[in-house]
């Protein structure tokens, strides 16, 4: 293992309403980015690059409601670095063939301001997600 940098992200573990279609759409999400799959269980599964990870588990039904809202308290979005605009259009192209709509599509890909080039788009649970370019 890499030296830890303190402060850093350990892993982030998410509560999901539909545990088969996160696992579809992460999966393939994640392992474009360069996750694998770490862990897999009934209830769950995590995906790991490196040091860190994402843990996705099937939320009992007792908690299915109120369903998840990003403008409640809490999480906002999660937001991934790619290697550069060319990755981020890629991503987008990718997206939108496999269904995904894109946020703030009139404002693409410059939703983040003119500096930040970046897609916007939603998990199964309507997660907000972005994947921003490193350049």
């Amino acid at each position: 293992m890499d030296r830890v940098v303190r402060g850093t992200i350990h892993h982030i573990e998410i509560y999901v309403s539909d545990l088969a279609k996160s696992k579809e759409f992460w999966g393939w999400l994640l392992s474009t980015l360069g996750y694998e799959v770490d862990q897999e269980w009934k209830e769950g599964v995590s995906f790991r690059l490196g040091d860190h990870y994402v843990v996705f588990v099937q939320v009992v039904d007792r908690y299915q409601t109120p369903p998840y809202h990003r403008c409640r308290v809490g999480l906002n979005h999660l937001a991934f670095n790619v290697a550069n605009r060319h990755e981020v259009d890629r991503l987008t192209q990718m997206l939108i063939e496999r269904d995904v709509p894109i946020l703030y599509e009139e404002k693409h890909p410059f939703a983040g301001g003119d500096s930040h080039y970046a897609v916007f788009f939603e998990d199964p649970d309507r997660i907000k997600v972005e994947l921003v370019s490193a350049e």
